[in-house]
């Protein structure tokens, strides 16, 4: 404030009862941005039309302005209904023009007025106005003089601060003793809001106005004080000679106190409202936001901030309350699992089971599926057709070496590089907290000195535990009862016996070879012909030819083998239209051989003739059923036993079992008793570099050494499968379906199976029960009966 002004300021203060004559009639300039108080000196500077007008018209009218505040400060041409009716008469002191045609005027508040009438709009507004006087107390009892006292000292203590106090100012502010007064001085040195200025000129009770001042002036002196501390605190730390450092620590430090933002402080309110945004449980959010503190004491580019800032940010990726509505219309999943899936009907029975159950009560928890068959028979992809029916994201994980429980759990995050475990980090990829999660080979889990995985597993796939899974890098519990685990494994026997009792097994025993081909035509070429470039008018593939790659260039329970066979006909045939070959291209069993080669697999049972000590078993391997040919041998010796083609130890326990009974029933079986004194024993099963072992070899090699003795051939047409007891009776096996089906493509005719598994022919396709004539034995005697050929 100049010493000029304050000087004109007591002089019109000292000016008590000097009422002027004010024409009712006087022109009218609307201002922005500023309210003009009784007794303010204000430069202003005009520049619009009608304004530039009204301060020149305002000559004839004694000088005389009124002046009011527009409501809205972007509105170029305000009418009468724009501004506000309450404003003040000032009078004009003195006036400039500029070179640009602007006039800066400076005035002086005189009254307050408030607007009556418009007389005139044209050029300028020229208005009719009343004066508006104070209610001003009767005396000034003690309350009142503490409230002027306040604001006083208030007034001072904050032009101290700006650096603005002077000597002037005290004696300006000591000669006024009228509350109305003071309160306007005050408020026109404040640097309000519009509607906060206005609402004190409309106040008329002048006790009333200078409260309100009193408040708006401690709040500003409250501003004032942070950020004098805030310079005192920047200026402390930063050296003299670093100007531009310490500029812009002075603008941190400003964005810290007023709440604003940089961008760190733009990233913790970011993180903090990720937060809230993800609806945590409310031990979680404590945790997360207790994280976030953290995070916010710390230095920006700590190599611990960024640990903590990865840990929030896993914190809010990870979908807490996001969830996929579920479709559970139980026709069109059917149509989706037929669409996609050809046979495999138990498997397809039971998912749609599943879907029902769901729809119908929501809440259930379900049990956990797995899916249990050879490679290559589509476990994966009904997992795949399960998220398709149900509209829900699917997300496959291997498991198949896994050694390491932190794969599961996730690693500490006292580790460098700790991570979530596989589940979450699936969870966090997928966005979605009931996604179609897929765990695949669940039987090639590992265990070592780093943890037990399998054991981890537990509290993922329990629906009794899994609400609250614990993940070490998230140490904090997570619900995965919505999540939808499906399971694949080859074989069950290796599943580990905790997990195994928490799932329901639904085996996929493998394809006839009629369904093969069906699956050929109308999934695996089709997608053949598309991934090799080729137009499907433009090829053709007799049935017979199909037939031909499935029986002769494939010996598999499942559809890789196919499928490599198709792609490498589709091959070769893209590289004759690519050299430009042209014209239609047949496949057809005549030229199979020169797109394949020589068939692969010839059947071997139609090599071999019935013989002497040659049987022919049925194994279930991982892969499907397969035939296993049991050869015995006698040579002289003194009735040893020699095993060889790495038998496992319960088929060498079934050979020992075997050969005793042959022993004790050597006299019903017609065998001579020197027979076994005079020659030692030697059973052998082929391809001996691959390792065989199971139950259900027992009547097989009793079968086979039962002919060596007695010199009987044994049919070649007929397999067997079943265990023997020493007294000679068939136990049950296992995996009777696998075993036909690897009966059926070795061109068996006939299978003996043990009598407590005819139970299991339920299981066994029509298609497979019409070629095959299975036979159920209780004991060997009617085994040796059916296999053996008389003489």
């Amino acid at each position: 404030m100049a010493e000029a002004d304050i000087d004109d300021l007591i002089e019109i203060i000292e000016k008590e009862g000097n009422v002027e004559e004010i024409p009712e009639v006087i022109p009218m300039m609307p201002v922005r941005d500023v309210v003009v108080f009784t007794d303010m000196l204000l430069p202003l500077f005009v520049g619009r039309e009608k304004s530039i007008k009204a301060i020149e018209e305002c000559v004839e009218f004694d000088r005389y302005v009124f002046l009011s505040v527009q409501k809205d400060s972007e509105m170029e041409k305000p009418g009468p209904s724009d501004i506000y009716d309450i404003g003040t008469i000032a009078r004009v002191q003195k006036m400039i023009k500029m070179p640009d045609g602007r006039i800066k005027a400076l005035v002086q508040g005189i009254s307050k007025a408030k607007l009556i009438e418009v007389v005139q709009k044209r050029s300028f507004f020229k208005v009719r106005v009343e004066a508006i006087f104070d209610v001003e107390p009767d005396s000034l009892d003690i309350e009142i003089e503490a409230l002027m006292r306040n604001v006083k000292e208030n007034s001072e203590k904050l032009l101290a601060l700006k650096g603005e106090f002077s000597g002037d100012v005290g004696d300006l502010l000591s000669h006024i003793d009228s509350p109305g007064k003071l309160a306007d001085l005050v408020a026109s040195n404040l640097n309000l809001k519009v509607e906060d200025a206005q609402a004190i000129l409309e106040t008329t009770d002048t006790v009333a106005r200078l409260t309100r001042v009193n408040d708006l002036l401690a709040r500003e002196l409250d501003l004032s004080t942070v950020q004098a501390k805030i310079q005192t605190h920047v200026k402390d730390e930063i050296s003299k000679n670093q100007r531009d450092y310490y500029l812009r620590e002075q603008v941190k430090a400003i964005h810290r106190e007023l709440g604003e933002s940089d961008d760190k402080i733009a990233e913790i309110v970011e993180l903090k409202q990720k937060i809230k945004k993800c609806k945590l449980p409310e031990a979680c959010e404590k945790e997360a936001l207790k994280q976030l503190t953290r995070l916010e004491q710390m230095h920006f580019d700590s190599s611990e901030a960024s640990l903590v800032r990865t840990y929030l940010d896993c914190i809010v990726e990870l979908p807490w309350s996001k969830t996929t509505k579920d479709v559970l219309d139980i026709k069109k999943a059917q149509d989706v699992l037929e669409q996609n899936h050809y046979g495999l009907d138990k498997a397809k029975e039971r998912i749609l089971e599943y879907l029902s159950v769901r729809k119908l009560n929501p809440k259930k928890k379900g049990q956990i599926i797995c899916f249990v068959g050879p490679p290559g028979v589509g476990k994966t992809s009904l997992g795949r057709a399960i998220a398709k029916a149900m509209k829900r994201k699917f997300h496959r994980v291997s498991l198949g070496g896994i050694r390491d429980e932190a794969e599961i759990r996730g690693h500490r995050r006292t580790y460098i590089g700790a991570m979530p475990g596989r589940i979450l980090q699936g969870l966090r990829q997928c966005g979605t907290k009931n996604p179609v999660f897929m765990l695949d080979e669940i039987d090639k889990l590992g265990n070592d000195f780093r943890g037990d995985p399998s054991s981890a597993l537990l509290e993922a796939l329990d629906p009794e535990q899994n609400v609250e899974f614990s993940d070490h890098y998230l140490n904090m519990p997570f619900d995965l009862s919505d999540v939808l685990f499906v399971l694949t494994a080859n074989m069950a026997d290796t599943i580990p016996s905790a997990l195994l009792d928490r799932m329901e097994l639904i085996h996929l025993t493998g394809y006839t070879r009629q369904e093969k081909v069906v699956i050929a035509k109308k999934h695996l070429l089709p997608r053949k012909l598309k991934d090799n470039g080729l137009i499907r008018r433009a090829i053709h593939f007799s049935p017979n030819a199909i037939e031909s790659i499935v029986s002769e260039y494939t010996l598999e329970a499942g559809l890789r083998g196919l499928e490599r066979k198709l792609d490498s006909v589709c091959r070769k045939i893209a590289r004759q239209i690519a050299e430009g070959q042209k014209g239609r291209f047949a496949v057809t069993c005549q030229n199979l051989t020169k797109y394949l080669g020589p068939p692969q697999y010839i059947n071997e049972m139609d090599q071999e003739d019935s013989q002497v000590g040659l049987a022919t078993g049925l194994a279930w391997t991982e892969v499907g059923g397969e035939h296993l040919y049991i050869e015995t041998s006698l040579f002289p010796g003194k009735g040893e036993l020699l095993l060889t083609g790495q038998i496992g130890e319960v088929m060498q326990e079934s050979a020992r079992a075997a050969l005793t009974y042959t022993k004790a029933n050597q006299d019903a079986l017609g065998i001579d008793k020197e027979a076994f004194d005079s020659n030692d024993i030697h059973i052998h099963v082929p391809a001996g570099a691959i390792p065989k072992d199971g139950p259900s070899a027992g009547i097989a090699i009793a079968t086979a050494l039962v002919s060596a003795f007695t010199g009987k051939k044994v049919n070649n047409k007929v397999g067997m499968t079943g265990e023997i007891s020493l007294r000679g009776r068939v136990l049950p096996i296992g995996g009777l379906k696998e075993k036909a089906l690897g009966a059926l493509r070795a061109g068996i005719k006939t299978v003996i199976i043990p009598e407590k598994n005819k139970k299991d022919l339920h299981d066994i396709p029509k298609s497979v029960k019409s070629k095959l004539t299975f036979i159920c034995v209780k004991d060997v005697k009617e085994v040796l009966d059916i296999a053996l050929e008389a003489e």
